[in-house]
């Protein structure tokens, strides 16, 4: 998982494959390093993700509440795999987060 530090409190990470309950820990530490170094806005750049579960899907809300609270935004940007995206429509996700 890549991270790419924008400016002083904007970063883009792009992980890879998919993001499920053997990995989705891993995305939870890395946001909350990125939460706890004062980043109020958080990317998460889809490009290399082809699938999600119920466990990745619970960090990305996580976050969002986490960020909205002290006044930053999670957003989801380039989300290209068909199965993702229809994730994402399924429950609704657009309505609560962000996605460029």
């Amino acid at each position: 998982m890549k991270t790419v530090k924008t400016d002083d409190k904007a970063v883009v990470v792009i992980p890879e494959g998919s993001i499920d309950i053997s990995n989705s820990q891993g995305l939870k530490e890395k946001l909350l390093e990125l939460y706890d170094e004062g980043y109020n806005t958080i990317t998460i750049d889809f490009t290399h993700v082809n699938a999600i579960d119920s466990s990745g899907l619970g960090k990305l809300l996580l976050f969002h509440k986490l960020l909205k609270e002290r006044h930053g935004e999670l957003r989801v940007s380039n989300v290209t795999n068909e199965n993702v995206s229809r994730m994402f429509r399924i429950i609704q996700l657009d309505k609560v987060i962000k996605i460029i």
